[in-house]
Order: C-alpha cells, then sequence, then structure tokens
C-alpha cells in the first residue's frame, strides 16, 4: 500500500500539536480564544434545540407506538431500506375477536349484536388510529429526523472544524509568545564568546552509504541564536496569520449555520400545527363513532337496562336495579335530535298524565342536553320522576321536573324506585 509519508508525518504533528494546546487549557497553562457573546448564544440555542426535539421525537415515537420491540423492529427496517410490514392495530385487532366471538355465541343473541355492533365501532376506531399515525409520522416526526439526522449532522461537523482551528489557532499564538521571549533573551544577553574572532561548530550529516560524515562549518558564534530566534519569530506570525485566517472563515460559515436554527424553529411550528390538526381529527373521530355506538346500543332493550324482554319499568314492589351508561358522552350543540317513533312525535306533552302506579325515581348520571322542547334537559346528580307511556321507544322515558316535563333518555338515569 502507499503511503505519503510526509502528510502522514504533518497529519501526525498537528494531531500532537492540538493536544498539546487542548492539555495545557484544561490545566490552566495556556490561554484559550473565546467566541464573541452573540455567537456562544447561537451555540446554546442550536444545543437547546438538538436536545429537546431528541426528546420529543422519541416520546411522540412513544405515544404512536408504545411497544418497544416493534419501534425497534421498526427502526431496524428503515436503516434496512426495507419497508416496514402492515400491522393491525389494536383496536383492529380486538374488533376481530369481538366479531369472532358474536359468531360464536349467535349473532342473533343480545350479547352477540352488542358485540358486533361494538366490533363494528373498534374497527372503525383502529382504522382512524392507523391514519393519525400515518399523518403524525408523515407531518411531524419526519420534520424532526431530517433535521437531527441532516442539519444538525453538518452544524456537529462544522463545529468541531471550528475547535480544531482554534485549537490551531491559540497553538501559534505560544509558539509565538515563546519564540518572542526567546528572541528577547537571546539578545539581551552577551554571548561569553564574542572576543573570539571565529568559532566552529562540529555537526553530522547522513549519508546514505557511508554512515555519518563530519564537516566543519565555520560560522560566527556570537551571531547565530539571535538570528536563529528572528527567524523562527517570523515563521511563527506567518503561520499565526494562516491560523487566524482559517480560523475566522471557519466561523463565519458556522455562524451561518447557527443562524439557521431560527428557520428550523419556524419549520418546526408549522409541523406541530399539522400534528395538532391530525390528533384532533382522531379524537374527533373517536367520540363521534362511539356517540353513535351508545345510541346503538340503547336501542337493544335490556342493554343497559333490566331484562331485555321488558318493555316497560318493572313494579315498585321489586328491588330497584342500578342502571349505567357504559359510555359517558357530553352531547354537543347542533347534534341531530335522537329518533323518535310515530307514537312519541304525536305525543302532546302538555295532555300526558303519569299513570296511576308504575312512576319511579331517578338519579341523573350525567349531563344532558335537550336536542328540542320535546326534551327534558338533565344536570348530573339531580332526581326527578320518571315513567314510560304505552307505545314509546324502550329506551325513552318521560321524565318530570316540578312544572317541567320532557323525555330523556333511560342511559343517563339511576333507577331507584
Amino acid at each position: 500500500m502507499d503511503f505519503n509519508m510526509k502528510k502522514l508525518a504533518s497529519d501526525a504533528g498537528v494531531f500532537f500539536s492540538r493536544a498539546v494546546q487542548f492539555t495545557e487549557e484544561k490545566l490552566g497553562q495556556a490561554e484559550k480564544t473565546e467566541l464573541d457573546a452573540h455567537f456562544e448564544n447561537l451555540l446554546a440555542k442550536a444545543d437547546c434545540t438538538k436536545n429537546w426535539t431528541e426528546k420529543i421525537l422519541h416520546q411522540t415515537e412513544v405515544l404512536l407506538q408504545p411497544n418497544p420491540s416493534v419501534r425497534v423492529e421498526e427502526f431496524l427496517y428503515e436503516k434496512l431500506d426495507r419497508k416496514v410490514p402492515s400491522r393491525v392495530t389494536n383496536g383492529e385487532l380486538l374488533a376481530q375477536y369481538m366479531v369472532e366471538a358474536a359468531n360464536d355465541f349467535g349473532p342473533g343473541t343480545p350479547y352477540g349484536k352488542t358485540l358486533l355492533k361494538v366490533g363494528e365501532t373498534q374497527k372503525r376506531l383502529g382504522g382512524a388510529e392507523r391514519e393519525f399515525m400515518h399523518s403524525a409520522s408523515i407531518n411531524f416526526l419526519n420534520p424532526l429526523r431530517n433535521f437531527l439526522e441532516g442539519d444538525w449532522r453538518t452544524i456537529s461537523k462544522e463545529r468541531r472544524i471550528l475547535e480544531n482551528r482554534r485549537l490551531d489557532l491559540d497553538a501559534c499564538k505560544a509558539r509565538l509568545k515563546k519564540a518572542k521571549a526567546a528572541e528577547a533573551k537571546a539578545s539581551a544577553v552577551p554571548d561569553f564568546q564574542e572576543t573570539r574572532p571565529r568559532n566552529y561548530i562540529l555537526s553530522a550529516s547522513a549519508s546514505a552509504g557511508s554512515g555519518a560524515l563530519l564537516r566543519l562549518i565555520s560560522f560566527p558564534v556570537a551571531l547565530w541564536p539571535h538570528q536563529l530566534w528572528s527567524d523562527e519569530v517570523e515563521k511563527a506570525e506567518h503561520e499565526l496569520r494562516v491560523a487566524q485566517t482559517d480560523f475566522d472563515r471557519q466561523a463565519e460559515v458556522t455562524r451561518l449555520l447557527l443562524e439557521g436554527i431560527s428557520s428550523t424553529h419556524v419549520n418546526h411550528l408549522r409541523c406541530l400545527h399539522e400534528f395538532v390538526e391530525s390528533q384532533t381529527t382522531y379524537y374527533a373521530q373517536g367520540y363521534q363513532y362511539m356517540l353513535d355506538l351508545q345510541k346503538q346500543l340503547g336501542r337493544f332493550p335490556g342493554t343497559f337496562v333490566g331484562n331485555a324482554e321488558s318493555t316497560s319499568p318493572p313494579p315498585a314492589t321489586t328491588s330497584p336495579p342500578t342502571v349505567a351508561a357504559t359510555i359517558p358522552v357530553v352531547p354537543t350543540v347542533g347534534r341531530a335530535p335522537n329518533p323518535a317513533t310515530a307514537v312519541e312525535g304525536a305525543l302532546n306533552l302538555n295532555d300526558v298524565k303519569p299513570p296511576a302506579s308504575g312512576t319511579r325515581k331517578a338519579r341523573v348520571l350525567y349531563d344532558y342536553e335537550a336536542a328540542d322542547s320535546s326534551e327534558l334537559a338533565l344536570l348530573a346528580d339531580e332526581m326527578i320522576t320518571v315513567y314510560s307511556l304505552p307505545g314509546m321507544d324502550p329506551d325513552w322515558l318521560i321524565g318530570e321536573r316540578g312544572n317541567q316535563k320532557g323525555k330523556v333518555p333511560v342511559t343517563y338515569l339511576e333507577l331507584l324506585s
């Protein structure tokens, strides 16, 4: 293998010089060139951005995929430039189990019907989760990851080069300082042999074929120390000018990259808004799916209240059952009114009279906002009187509170007596 020995020796010398300078700085034996305050602020802002971007990226990955083994597998696929295999979400897997269970139990039974309805909703929730994960990955995770693997690596590389340039500059300053001190000392101290007309120095030069050949060089001893250090000072000054130029150029390159961190913040802000939008859509879809599911489950007699065959409240002599809705929801303004039968639509609430027997007390479980004038608005924990009328939908009762009267959903009530 062909080596460039001259370059290798030069690189080794530069590395050694930097190592000596770095060690002396740590020991407080050498001066260090300090960067200006603006540059230091840019460095601190860049480090802060990098650290928090890493944490936000990692925690978002945990949010989207809580399973660490799956995250590691996806990371390996990405590094190997392989397509990540498609996986079902937890909601979709739960939906599959519920549908299979409903088929075994009998899709015509109350439990089977409910399993099918819930399974269908879980499948829709799983699909919404998949869309959210895909959107968050494209619009939020990828820009953060691109910054860390692209821009930040470039900044780190240029910062390392800048640090090396600074070490070279400070090493040149140290050499110049030592050369000037030696020159001043050599010029201040008189040579003890300067009264002699000539002196000689014995030197050796290497010969390729015959070992060392000694020769005498005639030179005035009184003159060579001062001349030697003058040349050394001139050489050190030249090296310092070169090192200062290289340092200033690299500092400018690094400064421009660091100032780009502000643009990175603007880009990440836009990505954060997109992440919030996709998350809002996901949760809104989940809320709507569960609200629809609650309405569907309310149409199955007995799903929430008492016996599946019963269409009217049990007699007052029986023990009071505890009725609770599986999913508490707070309906929003502007939702579609709950469906009512033709019989209910024909009822005039002002003409409705409670039956002689069969009225019951009920505690309201959740706030309920009336969809129209035929319904009674409810507040959580208040007590009302309820009863059923012939031909009414079993999911609804007539509720009275003082002189107010209207239809109320059974799933929002706990029947007491």
